[in-house]
C-alpha cells in the first residue's frame, strides 16, 4: 500500500497524542469479523504485550482490554474490585481522582474522599491514619500522574500502606504509563489502567486494565453493579473465548498493535527519555518568555506543565490558541478550578526540535497580541 504523508500536528494537550503515520495506516486493513481466530490471536498477544509495558509479571498478572476512553476504566475497577461492605479510600489531589470520588457516588459505594490540595502530593501521614481508623478499606485507589497539574503521587510508598493494612491498590496509570518508569511490583500496585492514545502512541476506543488475577477472580462472587462494565465478566470471556464479551474496536487495536512494536522498537529508556527532553524544552522555553508554572518542579511528573496566564489584559487562552493551531501546535485548557493555566505536554511521538518551533510560533501569537511579558 502506498502511503501519502498526512499533516503532522504537534499535540501538546494531555492525549490523544500525535501519532506516527504507520501507526494512523495500521487501521487501513481489510474488514474482518472480530470473532475470527485471526483476530483473537492479535488479542492475545497485544495483552501480552501490554503486561511487558507495565513490568507485570505473566503469573501473577492479566491485562483485561475494553472498549471506551480511560474513564470506563475507573468505572470498571471500582465497580469491579469492592466486596459488599467494605470501603474505598480514595487519595484525592487532583481532577482525576475526583473523578473517581464521583463513580463512587453514582454506584452508592462506601468510600472515604480523603482530598488535600491540588497544588501538592498526598501527605503519607494522612493515608496511614485513614487506613488505622477505617479497617474495612478494602481499596486504596489513586492516580499516578494528575494530568490536570502535573504532579507525580508517591505511588510506591501509598501501595505500600494499602498492603500493610490489607488492601488491594487501584491506580489510574493512564497518562504515565509507557511515558515514566512504572514497575507493578516495585511500585506495590494490584490493578493500574490505561488507554491506547496516551503512552501507547496509538487511537482512541481502546482501554485496558492490568491486574492481578486472584483477585480478579475473587471478585466473581462480589456485587455486580454493571453489566457492560464488569472486569471479571470480560476477563473470563477473553479465557474462554479469547474475545471481548461485546464488540471491539477492531482499527484501534490494529494501531495499537503497530504502536507496540514502535513501542518496543524505540525501547522503554529512549521514550522515557525523550519524553524528559520535551519536557525541559517546555520548561525552558517557558522561563525564557517570562511564563510561570504552578507546580514544584521537584513534584511535577515531567510530562505535563501547568502555566498560569500572564497577568496581562491582552492575554486570551482562544485567541493565542488559534493562532497556534492555525500553525499545526494545540495547546490545552488548565484544569485547576481556582487557578487560570493552560497546559503544555510532553506525550506523544515529538522531540525537542517540536517545542523549539512551537515556542517560535507561541511568540510570534503573543506578538501579534501585543503581549508583553516580563
Amino acid at each position: 500500500m502506498c502511503m501519502e504523508k498526512i499533516k503532522r500536528n504537534v499535540l501538546l494537550n494531555p492525549g490523544p497524542a500525535t501519532t506516527t503515520d504507520t501507526v494512523k495506516y495500521a487501521q487501513v486493513v481489510p474488514d474482518i469479523c472480530p470473532r475470527e481466530k485471526e483476530f483473537a490471536g492479535m488479542m492475545k498477544r497485544l495483552r501480552t504485550d501490554l503486561l511487558k509495558v507495565a513490568h507485570a509479571p505473566e503469573d501473577r498478572f492479566t491485562s483485561v482490554l475494553f472498549c471506551g476512553s480511560g474513564t470506563i476504566n475507573i468505572d470498571i475497577c471500582l465497580n469491579s474490585l469492592l466486596p459488599e461492605g467494605r470501603k474505598v479510600l480514595v487519595v484525592n489531589n487532583g481532577a482525576y481522582s475526583s473523578r473517581a470520588v464521583e463513580v463512587c457516588e453514582y454506584y452508592g459505594l462506601p468510600h472515604i474522599d480523603l482530598k488535600s490540595s491540588v497544588y501538592e502530593r498526598p501527605d503519607l501521614k494522612e493515608v496511614k491514619k485513614a487506613l488505622h481508623d477505617n479497617p474495612d478499606i478494602y481499596m486504596v485507589y489513586t492516580t499516578h500522574h494528575e494530568t490536570g497539574t502535573g504532579i507525580l503521587n508517591p505511588i510506591r510508598e501509598i501501595g505500600a500502606l494499602a498492603h500493610e493494612h490489607g488492601a488491594i491498590f487501584v491506580v489510574d496509570t493512564t497518562s504515565s504509563l509507557g511515558m515514566i518508569p512504572f514497575d507493578m511490583v516495585e511500585d506495590n500496585v494490584d490493578f493500574c489502567m490505561a488507554s491506547a492514545q496516551k503512552g501507547l502512541q496509538a487511537m482512541t476506543g481502546l482501554s485496558f486494565i492490568v491486574g492481578n488475577i486472584e483477585e480478579i477472580c475473587k471478585s466473581k462472587d462480589y456485587p455486580k453493579r454493571s453489566y457492560y462494565c464488569n472486569l471479571y465478566m470480560q476477563y473470563d470471556c477473553f479465557e474462554q473465548t479469547g474475545e471481548m464479551h461485546f464488540t471491539p474496536p477492531v482499527q484501534t487495536i490494529y494501531a495499537t498493535m503497530q504502536a507496540l512494536k514502535e513501542y518496543f522498537e524505540e525501547g522503554e529508556e529512549n521514550k522515557f527519555a525523550r519524553h524528559r527532553r520535551v519536557f525541559n524544552a517546555i520548561h525552558k522555553g517557558i522561563e525564557e518568555l517570562g511564563l510561570k508554572d504552578v507546580i514544584k518542579h521537584e513534584w511535577q511528573s515531567g510530562l505535563v506543565v501547568s502555566v498560569l496566564y500572564p497577568d496581562h489584559p491582552n492575554w486570551n487562552f482562544e485567541k493565542v490558541h488559534d493562532y497556534c493551531y492555525e500553525r499545526g501546535f494545540t495547546i490545552y485548557p488548565g484544569k485547576i478550578s481556582t487557578t487560570n493555566t493552560f497546559r503544555l505536554c510532553a506525550l506523544g511521538t515529538i522531540d525537542e526540535q517540536d517545542i523549539r518551533d512551537f515556542f517560535a510560533v507561541l511568540k510570534e501569537a503573543l506578538h501579534t497580541f501585543n503581549i508583553q511579558l516580563k
